[in-house]
């Protein structure tokens, strides 16, 4: 069966008006009488008429739309980032399309020229490498866009409006904590090394543990993704290389549990023997065991902070891009302890 779909020109012929007059009563024009607009909006309804998008898009310049583009929403960080898009959007009357990348650059680009095809007024981009050519070329072509959790090289040269927390703030106050529970040998598992994040969580490491005056062990510090499974083997392989932190930051909570299960799997007993740290404070966070000590960063505030400023760019409200840095604070919790071993590395 072929289903029909109604026109304009059928609810105007319906309504007994013209077609400029169905697309004033659309708009909410108030040149058309409260009569006529009574006729049309009855017309409307009876022949179930829903306005093409795309075709209003082709006139109004706007679908109002967003694309989002994001690694991995299946990670409790990228669905709490989400909704707090999501919910901006609905608040302004905008809709949003959720773009998963895996981390791949090359979906990135597939997305990112699909919904340039669909006309998406903006972006919210939390998938971009240091030196993300999709965002230079984006800012070349002066697509509106906000960089959410991410940030490219200065040197790029483009003005782009950045949302982030402070993740330099976010190693040190994990590293510092564990160093005052008297951990000297601590190791750290980070993300994707051509994310910014993990550099700068990197280096409040670093920071927190040169000013202890501790030794920086290369073997102890290793880059991988945002997700359990290189938590779980890299704790794994560092043991088995009779590699023994007392200590583990790990730059989310993913990583993080997957740690501890690793260290579970093996005898281990957290915090007693040893301690862990993650980052994020996702809802995971509360419910593993023990209840993870970790980082917490305002996540859906940043979502919606972000969305706000792309919309107030597109609607024409503001014109210079912004840096915005949220705070991040220390909560602490059950996986972390007072040191009772010394660290062993052979």
């Amino acid at each position: 069966m072929v289903i029909i779909s109604c026109t304009i020109y059928d609810v105007a012929r319906k309504a007994g008006v013209s077609i400029a007059t169905v697309s004033r009563v659309l708009n909410n024009s108030e040149l058309v009488s409260e009569k006529t607009k009574q006729k049309v909006k009855m017309a409307i309804e009876e022949l179930n008429y829903t306005p093409n998008i795309i075709a209003s898009a082709l006139t109004k310049k706007s679908t109002l739309t967003i694309g989002l583009l994001i690694p991995d929403i299946s990670n409790p960080f990228y669905s709490e980032l989400s909704r707090g898009v999501e919910d901006a959007c609905n608040d302004f009357g905008f809709n949003t399309v959720i773009c998963n990348t895996d981390y791949c650059i090359q979906k990135e680009t597939a997305y990112i020229n699909l919904l340039r095809q669909k006309s998406v007024d903006g972006f919210v981009i939390t998938t971009a490498h240091y030196n993300d050519e999709n965002v230079i070329n984006l800012a070349k072509d002066k697509v509106p866009l906000v960089l959410l959790d991410r940030n490219i090289d200065k040197s790029s040269g483009y003005d782009i409006d950045v949302v982030c927390s402070d993740n330099v703030t976010s190693g040190y106050l994990a590293t510092n904590h564990l160093i005052q529970l008297g951990h000297k040998s601590i190791a750290c598992f980070l993300g994707p090394p051509q994310i910014e994040v993990n550099i700068e969580r990197a280096r409040g490491y670093v920071k927190a543990i040169k000013e202890a005056c501790l030794k920086i062990v290369p073997e102890l510090v290793a880059y991988g993704d945002f997700k359990l499974d290189f938590g779980y083997k890299k704790t794994l392989e560092l043991l088995n290389r009779g590699l023994r932190p007392t200590a583990f930051f790990a730059a989310n909570d993913l990583i993080a549990l997957g740690i501890i299960r690793a260290l579970k799997s093996v005898g281990f007993s957290v915090p007693a023997d040893i301690s862990v740290v993650g980052c994020d404070n996702t809802i995971l966070a509360e419910l593993t065991d023990p209840q993870l000590t970790t980082i917490n960063q305002p996540i859906r505030e940043m979502g919606y902070y972000a969305t706000e400023l792309l919309i107030k760019k597109l609607k024409g409200e503001r014109s210079k891009s912004e840096k915005i840095i949220f705070n991040t604070e220390l909560v602490v919790r059950k996986s972390t302890s007072v040191c009772k071993k010394i660290g062993v590395i052979n």
